[in-house]
Parts: structure tokens; C-alpha cells; sequence
């Protein structure tokens, strides 16, 4: 794998430290501004907001600019927007930096997706996909425990600026390692809009909104569901949410190599795996040790998902797949606000804090559904032979990639 992955996997490592460390600053955050913890939780709600709306528009506003110089800039923003939340005066300075920060955050993950499935033979880019999402999960594991108790022992703020620091070290690792990859000739923001009219390009998002919806179900309220009904201490939920995160970190990597050999077969297994677990955690959740079990199979499993669903999105929207692969990070996002929506809303019905399990369960049972539906459109167009039909003008994607384009 090319040492550039090492300089995009620092930068997730960065964004994903700073979008998951604030969850557990809440409280010395809403402290020193004297606000309530409802208002506090804003900085989460307008960083979610930020990545979902940010990610279509930075990715728009880079379609004149090569994508290395937008990684670049990308990372300016991040860093100016942990800046910002490090020396702000107020909670709403706080609030602006936050949706600074976020709004690097889809474009990063999207445009960086591109440039790492483009670095590597076609038979690895899930993988160096997902070397580069590692930086994104190994952040829960190392960078969100340590940031947390920084900013409890030292402050807040510190926390922040170590953020910053990181970005300042990703931006010098992609301006010396990345290579300049200029956009494809022909490739106009109607090109990439276009990608849009695929119903397999929709149908891969509304995948990853469900898929990952589900994870989140679930991991959103897992402190109150481990306290409460598991009976760990409160202390505990810390080092259960680092079993989550290394169940991320290998079920990415695991998602990563098989996605390439079979994509399709990894989306059924992991997705039908994902909605039984998640079931299954209704149960276990009862038991210290099968729900510190089962928090790291949903990691696993959630995770499993990313690289194969990222690398569905670019391939679907070959020759022209930047704006939909940042889209798709924003669905992850929307994924997330979805299914802790829905989640909160069966606590409220006194359903009891392990129902959002079940929540999560059908959202990974639909999103298997789509995939299966999708690969029975896409075995459909073969037979018919839409594809590549003869005759057919092909624009955009790298010259090779035209060129087996006309050939099929």
C-alpha cells in the first residue's frame, strides 16, 4: 500500500477524534459557558449538520481545484475550525468552530476516498479504502479515551489544540506524500451531478444510511443501556466503548479485503450478521460479559459495511464519482441522526433502553434487503446488456478506464 494512505488515515484520525471527543467533554464544556447539557449537546447536533450539508457543498466548490490541493484545504479548514473551538470565548464562537471543523469533514472522507482507490491496482481499492477509514477507527480506540482524559484532567481546550496539531501534521503528510492527481478531462460538475440519476448510485446510499443507522441505534444509548440494565458503573462505559472501537478497526479491515474479492457476498454477510446481533443484543445486554461481547461485534460488523459500501459508490459512479462519494460520508451522518431519532423515540414510548436495539436490527435487516435488490437490478441490466452497449459514448474516468469502457 503507498505510504500517501499513511497521510489521509492521520488526517481521519484527526477528524474522527474531534468529531467523537466532544461527547464525552459535554459536561466541562457546558461548565465554563454556563450552559445546560441539552444546549451543549448542539456542538454534536451542528457537527453532524455541518458534515451532512458540507460534504456536497465543499465537494462542489473543489470541482475547479485538483483533488491533493482540496485535501489540502480541507485540512486548513480543519484546523482552523479546532482552533477556533480551542480559544473561543463563548459557546457560540464554540458552535461556529465546530461547524468549521465539520465542514471538512464529509469532502475529506469523500474526495480521500477517491484519491486512495486511484493509488493502488484495481483489485485493492477497498482496501486502501479502508486503510485510510482506519485513521477514523483507531480514533475511537487511542484518540477519543485520550482526548477525553486530557480535557477532564487538563482541560478542554487542550484537547482542541492537540486536535489542531494533528492537522497540522496530516496537511504536511498529504502536501509531501500524496501525489498530484489532476481531475479527469471532460469531468464537469454535470458529470458528477449525473451520477445522481443511477438508481444503483441511491440505492448504495440508502444502504449505508440504514446499515450504519443501525450501528448507531444501538451505540447511542449505550451508557444508559449498560448502567442500567447490564449494571456496569458508570466508569465503565469508557473502556466498553474502546471494545467498540477495536471491533471498528477490525471489521474495517476484514470489510476492506474481502469487499474486493466479493463485494456483494461481504454486504450480505455482514448486514444479515449486523441485524441478528443487534437482535440478539436485546438479550445479551442482561449479561456483563456477552453485551462487552456483543458492543464489539456490532463495531466489527458496522464497519464491515464501510469500505464495501464506499467502494459500491465510487464504482456505480465510475468516471465522475467525487460529489457522490462525498454524499455518501453524509450519509453515514444521516444514518446516525436517524436511527438515534428513532431510538429515542422508542425509550420514550417505554419500550426500555435496550428497544433500540430492535430499532437497529430493522434498519440492517432493510438495508440488506436493498442490497439483494440491487443485485438483482444489476444481474438484470447484464442480461439485457445495457451496459457498454455497442456504440455507446464514454466520458470521463481515466483514459484506461475508457478504454475498457469502449471495449466491453
Amino acid at each position: 500500500m503507498p505510504l500517501a494512505l499513511l497521510a489521509l488515515a492521520i488526517g481521519a484520525f484527526g477528524i474522527g477524534t474531534t468529531e467523537f471527543v466532544i461527547m464525552g467533554l459535554l459536561p466541562e464544556v457546558a461548565g465554563d459557558f454556563g450552559v445546560s447539557i441539552p444546549t451543549a449537546g448542539f456542538l454534536v447536533t451542528g457537527y453532524a449538520l455541518g458534515v451532512m450539508f458540507g460534504a456536497p457543498l465543499m465537494t462542489v466548490l473543489g470541482t475547479k481545484v485538483s483533488r491533493k490541493r482540496m485535501l489540502m484545504l480541507l485540512m486548513g479548514l480543519f484546523i482552523v475550525g479546532n482552533l477556533l473551538s480551542a480559544v473561543a470565548p463563548s459557546f457560540a464562537v464554540m458552535l461556529i468552530g465546530r461547524v468549521v471543523a465539520s465542514l471538512a469533514h464529509g469532502a475529506f472522507f469523500g474526495i480521500g476516498s477517491v484519491v486512495a482507490a486511484d493509488l493502488v491496482a484495481p483489485d485493492k481499492k477497498a482496501r486502501a479504502i479502508a486503510m485510510m477509514f482506519t485513521g477514523l477507527t483507531v480514533a475511537n480506540v487511542v484518540g477519543v479515551p485520550l482526548g477525553t482524559l486530557v480535557g477532564q484532567n487538563v482541560g478542554w481546550r487542550v484537547t482542541f489544540a492537540i486536535v489542531a496539531v494533528l492537522g497540522v501534521v496530516g496537511l504536511a503528510g498529504i502536501a509531501r506524500l500524496v501525489p498530484e492527481m489532476p481531475r479527469a478531462d471532460g469531468v464537469r460538475l454535470r458529470h458528477e451531478l449525473a451520477a445522481f440519476k443511477n438508481a444503483q448510485v441511491l440505492l448504495a446510499m440508502a444502504m449505508t444510511v440504514l446499515g450504519f443507522g443501525g450501528v448507531f441505534a444501538a451505540i447511542t444509548y449505550i451508557a444508559p443501556m449498560m448502567t442500567h440494565v447490564a449494571g456496569f458503573a458508570d466508569e465503565s462505559v469508557t473502556w466498553l466503548l474502546v471494545l467498540f472501537g477495536l471491533g471498528m478497526v477490525g471489521g474495517n479491515l476484514v470489510g476492506g479485503k474481502y469487499a474486493d474479492r466479493a463485494l456483494m457476498p461481504m454486504l450480505y454477510v455482514s448486514l444479515g450478521a449486523l441485524a441478528v446481533v443487534l437482535a440478539l443484543f436485546t438479550l445479551t445486554a442482561h449479561n456483563k460479559v456477552l453485551a462487552a461481547v456483543t458492543i464489539a461485534l456490532i463495531g466489527a460488523l458496522g464497519f464491515a459495511t464501510v469500505p464495501p459500501l464506499q467502494k459500491r459508490v465510487l464504482d456505480q459512479a465510475h468516471g465522475a464519482p467525487t460529489l457522490a462519494s462525498a454524499v455518501n460520508i453524509g450519509a453515514f451522518n444521516l444514518g446516525n441522526a436517524l436511527s438515534a431519532w428513532l431510538g429515542g423515540l422508542v425509550i420514550a414510548a417505554g419500550r426500555g433502553y435496550t428497544a433500540p436495539n430492535w430499532v437497529g436490527s430493522a434498519l440492517a435487516a432493510g438495508a440488506l434487503l436493498l442490497a439483494v435488490v440491487s443485485a438483482a437490478l444489476e444481474r438484470r441490466d447484464n442480461t439485457r446488456g445495457d451496459a457498454g452497449a455497442p456504440g455507446a459514448v464514454v466520458t470521463g474516468g481515466t483514459p484506461g478506464e475508457r478504454q475498457t469502457a469502449v471495449q466491453r
